[in-house]
C-alpha cells in the first residue's frame, strides 16, 4: 500500500481552511494587497471566495502559493 501524496504539503488541508486562514492572518486588505482578485477587495467573505477559487485555477494556485509560503 503507498501513499498517494507523501510529499504535498497541502494534502489533507481543504480550500476554505486555507482561505480561513490566510484571511485571519492577513485581512481581508491584506490578501487583496498580496493577490490582486476582487473576491479580496469586494466581495469579502469566505463564501465568494470560495466559488470565485474552485472555478479560476490560476487565482486558486496563487493563494496555494501564499498560504504554503507564509505557513510552511
Amino acid at each position: 500500500m503507498t501513499n498517494e501524496h507523501p510529499l504535498d504539503p497541502l494534502h489533507g488541508v481543504t480550500l476554505e481552511q486555507i482561505v480561513t486562514r490566510l484571511e485571519s492572518h492577513y485581512g481581508w486588505d491584506g490578501l487583496a494587497q498580496r493577490i490582486d482578485i476582487n473576491c479580496f477587495k469586494h466581495e469579502q467573505s469566505i463564501k465568494s471566495s470560495l466559488k470565485f477559487l474552485r472555478r479560476t485555477p490560476w487565482a486558486r494556485e496563487k493563494v496555494e502559493k501564499l498560504y504554503l509560503g507564509t505557513f510552511n
